[in-house]
C-alpha cells in the first residue's frame, strides 16, 4: 500500500504505515518462536554481510553533520564501526536466544467454584519508536519488538537516516527469509517532523505504545503530545554516593567509570555526593581520579573549601544532565543527606551507592525510589543487555507497567484464560 503513495504526502505515508503495521501485528501474534528466531538470526547474518554498505551509509551521515558544532557525545552515538556492527549482530542473536515471552503463563489459580484462571503474556500490538541519531536502535528496537510478537514503526533522527535505512534493509530481508510479513518492522521513510506528530496521534488507533529514545526536548514533546501510552524517561540525572565506609580504590574506579566510560549515555553519572565523614579520606583521591580522566568538576561551597580551584556549582548544576565530561560534586551529611539530595534532584532513573556498611545500603535501597539502584557498581550498568534482557528498547522511569530497562517481557501485556466445567453465576 505504501508504494502507491506519493512521498510528499506525509499524512498519507503515515496512514499507510499504520494500516500495514496493524496487519503485520495480527500475523506476528501467532507466529512461532522458531519463525521469529529464524528471522532474528538471518538479520544478524545480513547485518554482518552488509557491513560495508552500513559503514558507507554511516560515513555519509557523518559527513552531513560536519561543521554543525555538535557535542562529541552526539557524534559518538551516531558513529558506527566494524566492532559496533559486530555487536549489533551479536545483540540480534542474543535476542533470538532469550526465552519467548508470548504465551507464558505468569500466574494461575483455582477458585472455590472450580474455575481455573491463567494470566498469560500477549503482545502489545504495534509499537512506535522515535529516536535521535542512534542507528543501533534500528536493530535493537526492531528485534526486541519482533521477539515479543509486536509490529514496530521506527522513526529515526534525520542525522542518522542513511545508517538506519541500511540497517533496516537487513531487518526486512531477514523477515522475508523467515516468511514473516515485511511490514512487521517499518522505518518511516521521511525526515519530515510531521511524521512524528502523526505517530504521537496514534495513527488512527494503529499504535498501542510510543517509546522515545533521545534528548530532553524530544521526550518532553512526546510526553506532552502523545495520545497513546508511552514508555519514557525525560532525562538521566543519575547520582553516585560515596559513603565513608566505601573502599577507596573501588570508589575511584566506579566513579570514573560511571562518569567517563561513555558520557553521552543516559546511565552516565551526573552528580557525585561524598559523605562529610569521608572528606579527609575519599574526597580528593576520587576528584583527582576524575580530573586525570579529563572530567571537569563543578563543586559545591563545601568542596571548594577543600579545593578552591574547581569551578563553583550553582543550583542549575544539580538539575543538569550534562551528557559530557562534566560532573557536579557536593558534600552531604552521610546517607541521610545523600537521600535528601537525590530525592530532591533525581529524575528517578539510576542511582548508585558505594559503601561497605550494610545499614547504609539498606537505607539507600529502601528510601530512594528510582527505577534502578546499584550497590558497589557503576551506573553505566543501567542497560537491558547488562541485565541479561538481550538488549532494551529504552529505560522507563514511569511506575505503570514497565519500569527500568524495557526488554521483551516489558513489551508484552497479558490476558486471562478462564477454564470451566459448566459453571454459571448464581
Amino acid at each position: 500500500m505504501l508504494d502507491k503513495v506519493q512521498m510528499t504526502d506525509v499524512a498519507a505515508i503515515m496512514d499507510a504505515i499504520g494500516v500495514n503495521a496493524k496487519a503485520a501485528a495480527s500475523a506476528l501474534a501467532t507466529a512461532s518462536t522458531e519463525q521469529k528466531n529464524d528471522a532474528l538470526n538471518a538479520m544478524a547474518d545480513l547485518v554482518l554481510a552488509n557491513s560495508v554498505a552500513i559503514l558507507s551509509a554511516n560515513a555519509e551521515d557523518l559527513r552531513n553533520i560536519e561543521g554543525k558544532g555538535l557535542l562529541p557525545s552526539f557524534i559518538d552515538r551516531l558513529t558506527l564501526t566494524e566492532k559496533s556492527i559486530a555487536g549489533m549482530a551479536e545483540a540480534l542473536r542474543e535476542i533470538a536466544a532469550i526465552k519467548d515471552p508470548v504465551g507464558e503463563v505468569i500466574a494461575e489459580w483455582d477458585r472455590p467454584n472450580g474455575l481455573h484462571i491463567e494470566r498469560v503474556r500477549t503482545p502489545l500490538g504495534v509499537i512506535g519508536v522515535i529516536y535521535e541519531s542512534r542507528p543501533n536502535v534500528t536493530a535493537d528496537a526492531g528485534a526486541l519488538c519482533l521477539k515479543a510478537g509486536n509490529a514496530v514503526i521506527l522513526r529515526g533522527g534525520s542525522d542518522s537516516i542513511h545508517s538506519s535505512q541500511a540497517i533496516h534493509h537487513c531487518l526486512v530481508a531477514g523477515l522475508k527469509q523467515a516468511g514473516l510479513p515485511e511490514h512487521a518492522i517499518q522505518l518511516v521513510p521521511t525526515t519530515d517532523r510531521a511524521a512524528v506528530g502523526a505517530m504521537l496521534s496514534g495513527l488512527s488507533g494503529a499504535i498501542d505504545v510510543i517509546v522515545p529514545r533521545g534528548g530532553k526536548s524530544l521526550v518532553a514533546r512526546v510526553q506532552s503530545e502523545a495520545r497513546v501510552p508511552i514508555f519514557a524517561h525525560l532525562e538521566g540525572l543519575c547520582h553516585i554516593y560515596v559513603d565513608a565506609s566505601a573502599d577507596l580504590e573501588m570508589a575511584k574506579a566506579i566513579v570514573v567509570n560511571a562518569k567517563m566510560r561513555r558520557t553521552g549515555v543516559c546511565g552516565a553519572a551526573e552528580t557525585l555526593l561524598v559523605d562529610s565523614a569521608a572528606i579527609g579520606t575519599h574526597l580528593m583521591p576520587v576528584l583527582e581520579a576524575l580530573t586525570q580522566a579529563g572530567c571537569e568538576i563543578r563543586a559545591s561551597a563545601a568542596v571548594l573549601k577543600v579545593h578552591p580551584g574547581f569551578k563553583p556549582a550553582n543550583e542549575e548544576d544539580w538539575r543538569t544532565e550534562y551528557l559530557d565530561a562534566v560532573i557536579s560534586v557536593a558534600i552531604v551529611d552521610g546517607i541521610s543527606g545523600a537521600i535528601r539530595h537525590i530525592n530532591t534532584y533525581s529524575s528517578n532513573h539510576t542511582e548508585a551507592v558505594i559503601a561497605q556498611d550494610p545499614a547504609v545500603v539498606a537505607r539507600f535501597f529502601n528510601e530512594i525510589d528510582s527505577a534502578i539502584l546499584l550497590h558497589n557498581a557503576s551506573t553505566q550498568f543501567a542497560d537491558g543487555g547488562e541485565f541479561g534482557m538481550g538488549g532494551e528498547i529504552g529505560i522507563s522511569t514511569g511506575k505503570m507497567h514497565a519500569r527500568g530497562p524495557v526488554g521483551v517481557e516489558q513489551l508484552t501485556s497479558f490476558k486471562y484464560k478462564v477454564h470451566g466445567t459448566g459453571q454459571i453465576r448464581p
